[in-house]
Formats: C-alpha cells, structure tokens, sequence
C-alpha cells in the first residue's frame, strides 16, 4: 500500500484528499503544519508528499526545500497560485507536480497516480553510468547521482530526465518527446517545464551551466546529452 504524507491546513480540504486517497487504496498521514510535515518526513518513509503552500507555521515551499534536500519522495503542491511563472517556479525548488485550486479530487488523484508510475524505481533497470571520463557518475542501483565524487541532490523528475537521456547519448530529444518520457503521456502542462528542470540539471552537473558540456541545446530542435569530455 503507497504511503502519502498530505500537508494541509485547510481541514474540508485535507478530508476530501483523504478520502479519495484511501478510497484508491492509500495510506495517508495528514497534518495542517509545516513543522510536524517535517517532524514526519524525519521518522517515517513515505511514498509521496502532497503539499499545500499556504500553511500557517511557515511557507510550504521552505517546507518542500528542506524535505528536497534529504528525501527524494516526489511533490505535489497544492496552491491558489495559478500563473505559469509560480508554477515554474515550484518545479524550480523541487517539486514534481503543481496543482491549482480549486481542484477536482479526481484529477488530483490522476496526477498521483502519474507521478508515482514515472517515479517508481522498477522502471528503472540497475546500472552504473560514467561521463566526462568519470565526471559524472549515475549509480541507478542506488538511485544517486556524483559530480566529481560528491553526491549531488536531484528531484525525481531531474533524475528521470537526466537517466532518460543518458541512455541514449547525442540523441536529440524535443521537449515534447522528453515530457512524453518524463512526465507521462498524459502530461497536459507547459513545455516549459522541460526547460526549467534543464536549467536545474545544469546547475547541478556542469562546471560552467552557461557553456555546458553535457546537456546541450540543439536550436530549434530540444536538446541531447553528450557523455565525452570537455
């Protein structure tokens, strides 16, 4: 049975989500705090986090940085917030879905069920990938990702994106055909989603994310990643 943290403090809310959750067979632990969302992310191990980012202790996107920076359970933010620039901006500090109130249960839990499937680990085959002459490191059996022998942090979505194209190195990708891996093919939000978690890529993997070496434009076309050196 999935585990899902619900982090609400709007309590009719936060009893619909529960409700359809263990109505599709869920497990749910619910709070309307910040901090107790925090207190159990620490002890507990959940599945997935759906977050609402009005909280009344403190901002639900301090919350989703401090629970990005240890876990990578995906994110589903919830928020009054609709236009395209908060959007990107929530998928920016580590989310991997944001939903816009007022919503219908039903699609919520379509989405749950998206980013759970392209999130589950046994999609993903155990391998150890090397780049840039040993640069980069992508351990999928242990799901983690090293620049220059140091751990670094990825979303769910960051490290899908970058295992998808890994794998097929110097192929070129439309941002289309990315969110189709990505996010799903029933993925109905902006292509510029891509774009962004490219920019967060490289921050996190290239000596200089402004000429990157690995993660490269083709204009007019997507991108592609190339696994030489520089």
């Amino acid at each position: 049975m999935r585990k899902t943290l619900i982090v609400e403090d709007e309590e009719k809310i936060r009893e619909v989500i529960v409700a359809y959750l263990k109505r599709d067979g869920f497990e749910t632990t619910e709070t309307g705090s910040g901090n107790e969302a925090l207190h159990e992310v620490s002890k507990n191990t959940f599945d997935l986090m759906i977050l609402d980012l009005m909280l009344p202790d403190m901002n639900g996107e301090d919350v989703c940085q401090q629970v990005r920076a240890t876990c990578p359970m995906p994110i589903i933010m919830l928020t009054a917030k609709a236009s395209i620039n908060h959007r990107i901006h929530g998928l920016s500090i580590g989310a991997d879905d944001y939903i816009v109130k007022p919503f219908d249960p039903n699609e919520l839990i379509a989405r749950v069920r998206t980013v759970l499937r392209r999130t589950n680990p046994q999609e993903l085959l155990a391998e150890r990938m090397e780049y840039g002459e040993g640069r980069l490191i992508i351990d999928n059996q242990a799901k983690m990702v090293f620049v220059k022998n140091e751990a670094i942090g990825l979303t769910p979505s960051e490290y899908r994106l970058l295992l998808v194209m890994a794998r097929n190195t110097d192929r070129t990708f439309s941002r289309e055909k990315l969110i189709e891996l990505v996010m799903g093919y029933d993925f109905d939000g902006d292509a510029r989603i891509i774009d962004q978690h490219i920019k967060n890529l490289r921050q996190k993997i290239e000596d200089d994310p402004k000429k990157p070496s690995f993660i490269q434009t083709v204009f007019g076309t997507g991108y592609r990643f190339h696994g030489g050196s520089q």
